[in-house]
């Protein structure tokens, strides 16, 4: 093992994987600033290039271009209320009202610190515990997903505890847009209306898109503010008087890093559930749960230190046992394949110098987004001071491309156009829009693995709760959800009688 690390830490040192690492990180940053382009279609575009690249270099540039558009989705979620990526949905909680308040630059920053800070407790994780912990989450069944899910659902209400009805209200409507298309076991179609592009479900991307950049469009041009506030931030001061900000919250990034690791690791969750559930727990823990939501640095660090670290965490079973944690990872697994390595034992040991080369790769590609990050949102802060005549136009072409470009489908525009509109309702009547985004992607996985449960027990409701029962795991998940429920219960049985 020794020699395959020092092999590893040797083959870092070459011109060629430091040059891959760099190109990888720009590439990677500009993809996760525009909305549309995901880590998945980043990393997809890149496979063919690395074809005539050696192993190393190749999964290098790849591993670059992951964990840099997975951190710089939050560029777009903090200037525009747009998230460049679905990662960077719960960072858009409070990083946008940060900016409203002029402070846009210190938002970035402290997004950009907590997201390299995660990535590389992740990637140490990877080093370190990836047989283990790829083992662990084997550990995991359609119960225990089902629990992790429904755990998630229960967020709803923590992010909603201002206006509780309203947050349960868009929540349910995702809930009811997660089961649009085929039933996961039966495969029956359920409200497409006959339209094929919604077989497979109400795309995630495009929902994104739509439900923050059309309703975004419509109030700037309605109210006529074009981004002075970014402006100011700019002339805050120099970049380095935020850094020390970022000690003060020591715990809360430990904590939401480890939530990221844990998320990463078990298949199909995601890095924006990842994000959410750090977010809820830093707001649980928070002295001051209040300000969230309202642009509090709290908020801010626990979703960016979650979602990059579910970036590492995603890869031990992809390298381990050769089972994708996400869509990236599942893209990943095609470019490992091509350049002839196969996942498991024979990668740490045959191919450990290759292996190792990678990982020692993405601690450089964790530190090397960090300026790179900088110097470019330093720039961007200024495109939100552009005339709202010629910005909002330019928002809504780019949420037109984003929505085809995923699946070069022009129905899916449609869709992101209708559920932009159900935006604009949202935010009319003040009904937040986050927690249909959470509907919308938890839905879908609870739905899959409650169906899959039951079908275990042969559609039996007793024999599927002695199933929770009798399983440790799912005995906690269990125990957490009914601690959630409970927990915004009292909270609000609080608020009633201080009122």
């Amino acid at each position: 093992m020794f020699s395959n690390l020092a092999s590893g830490f040797g083959l870092l040192l070459q011109p060629g994987m430091i040059i891959a690492v760099l190109s990888g990180v720009i590439g990677g940053v500009v993809i996760g600033i525009l909305p549309g382009l995901t880590s998945t279609m980043g990393v997809a575009l890149l496979i063919p290039l690395t074809f005539s690249l050696p192993p190393q270099v190749g999964l290098a540039m790849l591993g670059g271009i992951y964990v840099a558009s997975t951190y710089s989705g939050a560029i777009s979620a903090i200037l525009l209320n747009i998230p460049g990526t679905p990662a960077a949905m719960a960072t858009l909680l409070d990083g946008h009202p940060m900016s409203k308040q002029g402070q846009s630059m210190r938002a970035i920053v402290l997004a950009t610190l907590a997201s390299a800070l995660g990535g590389i407790l992740s990637t140490a994780a990877l080093l370190l515990l990836a047989p283990p912990l790829a083992m662990f989450s084997l550990r995991f069944g359609p119960v225990e997903y089902f629990l992790l899910a429904l755990l998630g659902i229960l967020v709803i209400a923590s992010l909603s505890e201002e206006a509780l009805t309203k947050g349960l209200i868009a929540g349910a409507s995702g809930l009811l847009l997660s089961t649009v298309g085929a039933h996961p076991l039966t495969g029956f179609m359920r409200l497409t209306a006959g339209t094929p592009a919604l077989y497979d479900g109400v795309p995630l991307v495009a929902a994104l898109i739509g439900l923050f950049s059309v309703p975004e469009v419509i109030d700037m041009l309605k109210s006529g503010t074009n981004g002075k506030d970014a402006a100011s931030a700019v002339k805050q001061g120099r970049i380095l008087t935020f850094f020390p900000e970022i000690f003060r919250h020591k715990l809360n990034l430990f904590r939401s890093s480890i939530i990221g690791i844990v998320i990463g690791i078990l298949p199909g969750i995601g890095s924006s559930i990842g994000g959410y559930i750090a977010y809820d727990t830093a707001k649980r823990f928070s002295k001051n749960p209040r300000g969230f939501g309202k642009g509090s640095p709290e908020g801010i660090l626990a979703a960016e230190s979650a979602n990059n670290a579910v970036t590492g965490g995603s890869l031990i079973p992809l390298l381990t046992l050769g089972i994708p944690g996400n869509a990236v990872t599942a893209v990943f697994l095609g470019g490992l394949i091509i350049h002839g390595l196969k996942p498991g034992f024979d990668l740490f040991t045959v191919n450990g110098a290759v292996t190792y080369g990678f990982i020692f790769s993405l601690f450089i590609s964790n530190l090397i987004f960090v300026p790179i990050g900088l110097i470019l949102a330093r720039f961007c802060v200024k495109i939100t001071s552009v005339p709202r005549h010629i910005l909002a136009p330019l928002i809504l072409s780019l949420a037109v491309v984003g929505s085809y470009s995923l699946r070069a489908a022009l129905p899916d525009v449609g869709i992101m156009i209708a559920l932009g509109m159900l935006g604009c309702l949202f935010q009319y009547f003040g009904v937040p829009r986050a927690p249909l985004v959470l509907g919308l992607v938890l839905g879908t996985l609870a739905e899959g693995e409650l169906a899959r449960s039951l079908a275990l027990v042969q559609g039996d409701v007793g024999g599927f709760f002695l199933m929770i029962l009798s399983r440790p795991i799912a005995m906690v998940l269990f125990i957490l959800c009914i601690a959630a429920l409970m927990s915004s219960v009292i909270k609000k049985r609080r608020k009633e009688k201080a009122a």
